[in-house]
């Protein structure tokens, strides 16, 4: 049963791999500001399985904090993109 979890921390971090080619080379910022956002999501997901893996409740919490703040972020980005800077 561990293996299986450790084959899906493999698969999410080549998944991460991934992403991180179409940040560096997307087409543009909006691209690559997706594929951060998804980068931040599987990023929670390997922490989770991560968690289960080791025995570590406490990763459970983490990913929780690090998508608030993903989320956040997310959003903070959105609105420079939008607005051209974060105070108006």
């Amino acid at each position: 049963m561990i293996s299986v979890f450790l084959i899906t921390g493999i698969l999410i971090s080549i998944a991460i791999g991934l992403s991180l080619y179409r940040v560096i080379k997307g087409p543009g910022v909006f691209n690559r500001t997706a594929a951060v956002n998804i980068i931040g999501t599987k990023t929670i997901a390997l922490l989770v399985v991560m968690g289960y893996y080791f025995e570590r409740p406490y990763f459970f919490d983490i990913a929780l904090l690090y998508a608030m703040i993903n989320f956040v972020g997310t959003l903070v980005f959105a609105k420079y993109l939008e607005r051209g800077n974060l105070w108006s």
